[in-house]
């Protein structure tokens, strides 16, 4: 298999796919076929092809689960346009809750009304794991044993990082916002239910393949 077709296969791929495909999701598509291209011949590929999007409205991006085709932040204000769905929307404490999540974990939900000096609603907890942005990956050998809670990679890919090195460094930002400044715009009523906080709109990086007419 040459070069070019290697290359066309992958680009086929990723934006046939809703989700991001790693190098091993890759090497999967070609079975035992003799003419199966290495690690490093794929690897090779998605550098071409992120040079070949460098100056186009779409990038080729690399996140925690894999690469993906996105639209570029800078254009996602004129593309939210063609969704008819309003935006999801956060509160504050919601965004406060996942900033210490991020920061800070392994930590449990005591651990997180201490940090805030508030108690914590049971529907931020709900929202997060419904998103799947955090998980439970064990429990503080404590009295009552509560659960230990961390981030996970839809996390990572929401918020268009490949690590959690990514992430600023804490002196960097006044708030978790600050992270994806086109994200969080004050607006209307919260998602969790705490209308008495600020809240912000989700206006996220548009995955290329869930723009309208992609497929």
């Amino acid at each position: 298999m040459n070069s070019v077709e290697l290359k066309k296969i992958i680009e086929a791929a990723l934006m046939a796919l809703n989700s991001p495909l790693s190098v091993t999701d890759m090497m999967s598509m070609f079975g035992e076929d003799p003419d199966k291209p290495d690690r490093r011949a794929v690897r090779k590929a998605l550098d071409e092809l992120q040079q070949d999007y460098a100056d186009r409205g779409v990038e080729l991006k690399e996140v925690a689960s894999g690469f993906r085709f996105q639209v570029r932040p800078e254009l996602a204000e004129w593309i939210n346009r063609l969704f008819r769905e309003r935006p999801q929307r956060y509160s504050q404490a919601l965004l406060e809750t996942l900033a210490i999540i991020a920061y800070r974990q392994p930590v449990t939900r005591g651990e997180i009304e201490d940090i805030r000096g508030v108690s914590l609603s049971t529907g931020i907890i709900r929202t997060l794991f419904e998103r799947e942005w955090i998980k439970v990956v064990g429990h503080r050998d404590v009295p009552g044993h509560p659960e230990l809670l961390a981030t996970t990679y839809q996390f990572l890919d929401y918020f268009n990082l490949k690590e959690l090195a990514e992430l600023p460094t804490l002196g960097d930002i006044r708030d978790f916002g600050q992270i994806e400044p086109d994200l969080f715009d004050s607006a209307g009523q919260a998602a969790d239910g705490d209308a008495s906080e600020d809240v912000f709109e989700d206006n996220n990086v548009i995955p290329f393949s869930n723009q309208p007419g992609s497929g």
